[in-house]
């Protein structure tokens, strides 16, 4: 048996591959741009058309707002609030070829954050076909496993039916964040849960929420390559009409997974096949805890520690005591807080790549 040099050159191709023309900056970015109050602007340099945009201002309270393309130009939701989808025109926010626009009202004069994926092949599936009970339609990417799922549920409180939804990928999703387009609390589903009877929220009006049992979100039943499944409760099956955003772990671009922590300044290191370009985070088996968000754009360098919450609509906050490091091969915990490394705390986790492993720099 021929044995190769131990080296990163001999690692597997990753499925995202740089060395054949296809990179994880082809499918995420990450903007930071400084607006002026009753300006016009435009940012770009993502070096594609992004079908999902997340914003939000760094310096200041102001809501996390998403838009997307399934939807519509300058269709906003809000993850930090209950709050309906919103129409505000395209001249509030557009989606461009290669970054974002905004209008003279959308912002005002401070700094901001946008976080932005291609999802890109639109799909419409009726009833009754690949395994759905009810009609979904959305934009999907199969390379890099994300897709934008629109569909209408019959729940309008907790008395809807049992349904599946097509969702446009070619293997079962690890995460998935829900939110109903009329005025109610979306859910998130994720792989690293004690198992799909147990759902998580993006906001609550009762306070930040660790995972709970209930069968009335995904109706106990884990996702499939085709479909994923809502269970009666309004917060994944409104009959007002629903958004999903779907995402699997490809090699070398994104992983989704859970850890546990150890309480320690030395804390656990959690292995992604790649250096981390954007780290969300959430503590599961205890309430108290907010999500999280970095990414290497605010903290170019190590220890990590400009923190936003999707939760809340506060400022970025520079927590210098809580550090992490984004390593060529995953990210590790260096605080003993309770929000990441609490002792035998249970964590998920989404990342998305700046590099594969094999092709990754020391920072």
């Amino acid at each position: 048996m021929a044995y190769l040099p131990l080296s990163t050159a001999n690692l597997p191709d990753p499925a995202i591959d740089p060395a054949q023309g296809s990179s994880p900056e082809d499918y995420f970015g990450t903007l930071l741009f400084t607006a002026t109050a009753g300006v016009a602007g435009s940012v770009t340099g993502l070096g594609f058309a992004p079908d999902f945009s997340w914003t939000k201002a760094r310096n200041t309270t102001q809501s996390h707002q998403l838009f997307d393309n399934v939807r519509g130009d300058g269709v906003r939701l809000i993850t930090n609030s209950s709050s309906a989808s919103t129409d505000l025109g395209a001249t509030y926010l557009s989606l461009e070829d290669d970054g974002i626009d905004y209008g003279s009202s959308t912002f005002s004069s401070n700094t901001y954050v946008a976080w932005n994926w291609k999802a890109g092949t639109s799909f419409s599936n009726s009833a009754g076909t690949n395994g759905a009970s009810i009609a979904s339609s959305g934009s999907a990417n199969t390379d890099s496993g994300f897709s934008i799922v629109s569909y209408t549920g019959d729940s309008t409180g907790t008395d809807g039916t049992a349904s599946t939804v097509y969702h446009g990928l070619s293997q079962a999703p690890e995460m998935i964040m829900f939110k109903p387009l009329d005025t109610y609390d979306g859910a998130v589903y994720h792989s690293g849960l004690t198992s799909a009877s147990y759902r998580l929220v993006l906001f609550s009006a009762s306070g930040t929420l660790g995972e709970a049992s209930d069968n009335g979100f995904f109706n106990g039943t884990a996702p499939t390559s085709s479909v994923f499944s809502i269970g009666s409760r309004k917060h994944t099956n409104s009959n007002g009409g629903m958004i999903a955003y779907c995402f699997h772990s490809v090699e070398g671009y994104s992983k989704f997974g859970s850890y546990t922590g150890n309480g320690s300044t030395d804390g656990p290191f959690v292995y992604t096949g790649f250096r981390p370009k954007m780290l969300i985070w959430k503590r599961t088996d205890g309430s108290g805890q907010s999500w999280e968000i970095l990414d290497d754009q605010r903290d170019p360098y190590n220890g990590v520690t400009h923190y936003l919450y999707p939760d809340t609509s506060g400022a970025e906050n520079n927590a210098t005591a809580y550090p992490q490091d984004f390593l060529s091969n995953g990210f590790k915990i260096r605080h003993t807080g309770g929000s990441a490394n609490l002792s035998g705390g249970s964590y998920i986790y989404m990342a998305f790549a700046e590099n594969p492993f094999k092709y990754s720099n020391a920072r």
